[in-house]
């Protein structure tokens, strides 16, 4: 039988996700509350086929947990399951590693669905969640500043006035490596070549 590991500090979820999981073949071998207890359970063991998280754990971020689940469970696949509703969290979930996001307020159809596109290897959004992203993606590739954090644009824009690395740095009250990674980061996002061409980049853009 499949097993599955329920991650999430609200009693009601772990039951009615696990009554879900049961009638999808699931055995759900763990509940944890915590980062700490979903960690502890599955160390030195194979590992379940799902995991259902929720970002919203005692002291974590659930999203945070992602990785070093997947570095102690490689094989299972991660379904977050939140009440944060909003597009930026299902973009992060992914991002972070997880195979799916879905809202807590999603009707029972909706888990039993997102628990069989995982199974088939394949990721899982809700119809509004794949939308939204899309339509942020195309915003983002018209826009390359849209792709672009505060600090990559704060670099960007201090780059344009002329200011070296070091001065970057000192000015952000970073380290040199900071700043060179940031404009690293930059050349490769925005597609430029060299101190020269973010410079020219940031003075076209008026940041």
């Amino acid at each position: 039988m499949k097993s599955a590991l329920v991650i999430d500090d609200h009693p009601i979820t772990h039951l009615g996700a696990s009554r879900l999981l049961r009638d999808l073949g699931y055995d759900p071998v763990g509940q944890a509350m915590s980062a700490e207890e979903a960690l502890s359970q599955i160390a030195g063991d194979p590992g379940p086929d799902l995991i259902v998280l929720d970002i919203s754990l005692p002291g974590a971020n659930g999203l945070d947990l992602v990785a070093p689940l997947l570095a102690a469970a490689p094989e299972a696949r991660i379904l977050v399951f939140s009440m944060n509703d909003q597009t930026g969290f299902a973009a992060r979930a992914l991002q972070a590693g997880a195979q799916g996001f879905l809202s807590k307020n999603a009707p029972p159809d909706d888990f039993r669905e997102a628990v069989r596109t995982l199974e088939a290897g394949e990721f899982y959004l809700s119809p509004r969640h794949a939308m939204a992203l899309a339509t942020l993606r195309a915003g983002a590739a018209a826009d390359p500043l849209a792709a672009l954090s505060d600090r990559e644009r704060r670099v960007l824009g201090l780059i344009g006035r002329g200011l070296s690395l070091q001065a970057i740095a000192d000015e952000l009250d970073v380290s040199y490596k900071t700043a060179a990674n940031t404009s690293s980061a930059l050349k490769r996002k925005l597609g430029v070549d060299g101190i020269n061409g973010l410079m020219k980049f940031a003075l076209d853009s008026g940041v």
